[in-house]
């Protein structure tokens, strides 16, 4: 069967998600070396909440579309 315009959405959402998700773990990555690795720093924390929020969001629209 065709999907229909509401999985069409929603699977787009999920592909939005995950260049989000990528980007902002490459991010967080870069981050953590530039702040030697100084896991207390906050813009670490800020860029880790961040990425957890965008995993929080694309878990809820995997349970969403199962």
């Amino acid at each position: 069967t065709h999907p229909n315009m509401q999985e069409v959405l929603i699977l787009s959402e999920i592909q939005e998600l995950l260049k989000d998700i990528d980007t902002l773990k490459k991010n967080l990555n870069e981050l953590i070396e530039k702040k030697n690795f100084n896991l207390q720093d906050s813009e670490i924390i800020k860029a880790s909440q961040e990425l957890n929020i965008a995993i929080s969001k694309y878990n809820d629209l995997i349970v969403k579309k199962l």
